[in-house]
């Protein structure tokens, strides 16, 4: 969201910006707001599914749809790999997703979901918190194994197993070793792993002003099954690697060349942790200028 929020102001700055919890029902005044909207843009990395009705990501319905006839996606991307969406989903997003407008996706496999049920006015822009990591930013990053490394672990895909060993891989390979919980749930997972030498591990304040200090402070590589903390480890010129555990990672990685490895692959890990490479990203520019250049109608 930090992303998503930079990007609305650099093209809207000079307007006024109105910001709403898309997963809670909205009340009226939040529906008369949005109706009096120039532009509605919707932000959320799984907010998408073949069955809209019953797997509720978003706080709206069919009885919205006065409101939301204009609504444009800004990195949305589709939730684990689904079945083509059902007749609900299509209707639903037939009518509320502004057809005047250029969608923006975050892989390759939400675009061909839209595509599937008629939708074609979309381009394929990555997530939008990989937009900055272009050649330049990303010659930036380091090359080679540091001494610290930083970790995530996710409490709502739990694999105490595969987990375990790769934190135990590496309190072998760095000399100190942090623990950040993005999650609410993930401190107490980490609690109940079987892992020696816990004490350790320092574990980091659950608040992302605490993992950005740790980021810009140290020269630390971070290796985790959280996403969006490995492209915030990129953003502040740190290596990365993200255990896939979701479709997510997948697809991200296959359009631009993230760099990630499988959960339980201990040589994937390992080859990541002693090699020296360079961590380019291939940003989609063509296509995130081709989404953002469309808003420049000389609004103030």
């Amino acid at each position: 969201m930090n992303s998503i929020e930079t990007i609305i102001d650099e093209l809207f700055g000079n307007d006024f910006i109105y910001r709403m919890h898309a997963s809670e029902p909205f009340g009226m005044k939040s529906l008369q707001n949005f109706n009096s909207s120039d532009f509605i843009f919707f932000g959320g990395t799984n907010a998408l599914t073949s069955n809209i009705n019953k797997e509720k990501y978003i706080g709206f319905s069919l009885q919205n749809l006065l409101y939301f006839k204009r609504l444009s996606l800004l990195g949305v991307g589709w939730w684990q790999y689904q079945e083509k969406p059902n007749l609900y989903t299509k209707i639903f997003l037939r009518r509320v997703l502004d057809s005047s407008i250029l969608h923006s996706v975050r892989d390759s496999y939400t675009e061909k979901m839209l595509a599937s049920i008629g939708i074609e006015n979309v381009v394929n822009t990555s997530c939008p918190s990989t937009w900055k990591l272009d050649d330049k930013h990303c010659n930036q990053i380091s090359k080679s194994k540091s001494n610290s490394v930083v970790f995530t672990i996710t409490d709502y895909n739990k694999d105490p197993e595969h987990d375990s060993i790769f934190i135990k891989q590496l309190q072998t390979k760095y000399d100190e070793i942090f623990f950040w919980p993005q999650g609410l749930g993930d401190l107490k997972y980490f609690a109940s792993l079987d892992l020696t030498s816990k004490e350790s591990i320092i574990v980091l304040q659950p608040n992302l002003k605490s993992f950005d200090s740790i980021l810009e402070n140290y020269k630390i590589d971070y290796i985790g099954t959280r996403l969006h903390a490995g492209i915030r480890a990129l953003q502040f010129k740190n290596r990365a690697l993200i255990i896939a555990i979701d479709n997510r990672a997948h697809e991200i990685a296959q359009d631009i060349n993230l760099k990630i490895s499988q959960r339980g692959n201990l040589d994937q890990i390992s080859s990541f942790i002693n090699s020296s490479a360079n961590s380019l990203i291939k940003i989609p520019a063509r296509e995130i200028h081709k989404w953002k250049n469309q808003f420049d109608l000389g609004m103030t």
